[in-house]
């Protein structure tokens, strides 16, 4: 707020233009967090040091990926982090010859970090509130369970549709409980009190982190009748 508040008290930058910046910082956090998340936190390394660098920054939490104190990164790198890019934004204003610009710049990327750390926890951590954010939901699961070489994007998938990282989500099997017992052995269940396999399952892990194989397998059992009885994914 105090940087809003300098730069049109201040600096004289007009209402419409601190709005322009600030709404520029937003988008180019957007960019730098999918290009970083690229980059930087799925760099191929090569010597020891880098391997183990990297998995500190990044490689832990996709191997805990529902570990919600990795899913944040603690306050003192993150202010050492905050003050490094607001120098790097203050030299480039600077040296375009506009230096106050990055007064109204820097809180919309900030913003945009905010919005993404924010975002971030709330994937790993609840299903997603409405039906329009479910694709960003399954963007990022897709991209832990699946193939992390796509689905940089966290707060958005703007950049994966722009640069072809984004997974054909319509193509992807969703993880949702599929009709193969029927309607009828699904309301016995649930009249009974009881979930069915798929729900259980669901309530376990995260959307697009269970992917099953041979769904329509039949089994080859002969005992009590069973020859008799087809049951799929059983």
């Amino acid at each position: 707020g105090f940087m809003l508040y300098h730069s049109h008290a201040r600096l004289a930058i007009g209402i419409p233009g601190i709005i322009l910046l600030f709404l520029g910082g937003v988008i180019a956090w957007s960019l730098f967090e999918y290009f970083i998340h690229r980059f930087v936190f799925h760099y191929i390394a090569e010597s020891e040091r880098a391997m183990r660098t990297v998995y500190v920054i990044h490689g832990n939490h996709h191997e805990y990926p529902r570990d919600r104190e990795r899913l944040f990164m603690p306050p003192v790198p993150s202010l050492l982090i905050a003050s490094t890019l607001f120098s790097i934004s203050y030299a480039v204003a600077w040296l375009l010859g506009v230096p106050g610009n990055a007064f109204a710049f820097f809180p919309g990327f900030l913003l945009g970090y905010l919005m993404y750390g924010s975002m971030h926890y709330a994937i790993h951590a609840w299903n997603p509130p409405f039906k329009w954010m479910k694709p960003l939901w399954r963007n990022h699961h897709l991209h832990h369970y699946k193939n992390d070489e796509r689905g940089f994007g966290v707060s958005s998938t703007l950049w994966d549709h722009i640069f072809g990282t984004m997974f054909d989500l319509k193509k992807e099997k969703e993880d949702k409980i599929k009709p193969v017992f029927g309607e009828e052995m699904g309301k016995k269940q649930h009249n009974a009190g009881k979930l069915m396999a798929r729900e259980r399952i669901e309530k376990l892990l995260d959307i697009d982190s269970f992917f099953e194989i041979n769904e329509f397998a039949k089994h080859r059992c002969t005992n009590f009748d069973m020859e008799n009885k087809n049951l799929p994914a059983d």
